[in-house]
């Protein structure tokens, strides 16, 4: 009964292109963050009519479930440090929920200028810096592991509740140039504070009804399939292949920001 309903009211194309954007979506999420670019705004071409944050919702759950998935894969490849992952998700965590909160009182397209501002700074920066994540480059003390950290869950834990798009690619980079992570380890410890962002803003949005259950799960399937993939890729192929790929993302979300910018002037 459930399942003639929902094909009365989506039809195979609108739920194909969904599972396709979402399983792209799942890997490149997986390699190096920004899944969002592409899983948000398919969600907004092919379903115009729904409400801003319930499309939020909905995407929150098909991206916690790709992201924890990704997180399962590195957790098997890469040594964490517990004490620092487990402080920086739950500052993430808690930031998350905030940031959600505050999205059902603000216009979340007003971060959008400054999104395109630090995202051209990253561009140039990762490009200029040909070793960038290659290594190991910075050996912090443990008090200042703990207090970079907690600004990197506060601040990109935040937006992720508020906003999202780029999540997983802001965390990676602040964990290669605040705290000197190579890209395997810092994508490593991105997916599974990503996934703590992700269902803290979820709880959020599922207590205020700010979800499609039908879409969320078709899109979670698919985009875990693509997070297993993609992660998988990137555990193989190393830091340079991660690097190539962020510098595409990044420079992706530049595009689709100014696009965004220009077309609302």
């Amino acid at each position: 009964m459930f399942f003639q309903e929902f094909l009365s009211e989506y039809s195979l194309f609108t739920l194909a292109a969904l599972a396709f954007f979402a399983f792209l979506a799942g890997f490149i999420d997986a390699v190096v963050g920004g899944g969002g670019l592409i899983q948000l705004p398919a969600m907004l071409i092919n379903l115009p009519h729904t409400p801003l944050v319930t499309l939020f919702g909905t995407n929150k759950f098909a991206a916690f479930a790709g992201t924890s998935a990704a997180a399962v894969q590195y957790a098997r490849k890469v040594k964490f440090d517990l004490r620092l992952l487990l402080v920086v998700a739950a500052f993430a965590f808690l930031a998350a929920f905030l940031g959600a909160r505050a999205v059902m009182q603000v216009d979340a397209n007003r971060l959008k200028p400054l999104v395109l501002i630090i995202l051209i700074v990253i561009a140039v920066y990762t490009f200029i810096k040909k070793d960038l994540g290659t290594f190991q480059s910075k050996h912090h003390s443990w008090p200042k592991q703990l207090v970079y950290g907690s600004l990197i869950g506060l601040s990109v834990g935040f937006y992720d509740g508020f906003f999202g798009p780029g999540t997983g690619s802001f965390l990676v980079l602040g964990f290669v140039v605040i705290l000197g992570f190579e890209f395997i380890t810092a994508s490593a410890y991105a997916k599974i504070i990503n996934a703590m962002t992700n269902i803290s803003a979820l709880i959020v949005f599922i207590r205020n009804g700010h979800i499609i259950f039908g879409i969320g799960i078709l899109m979670a399937v698919s985009n875990v399939t693509g997070s297993i993939l993609g992660s998988r890729m990137s555990l193989k192929r190393g830091n340079a292949f991660v690097r190539i790929f962020f510098l595409i993302i990044v420079s992706l979300m530049i595009l689709r920001y100014a696009w965004d910018l220009i077309m609302k002037s």
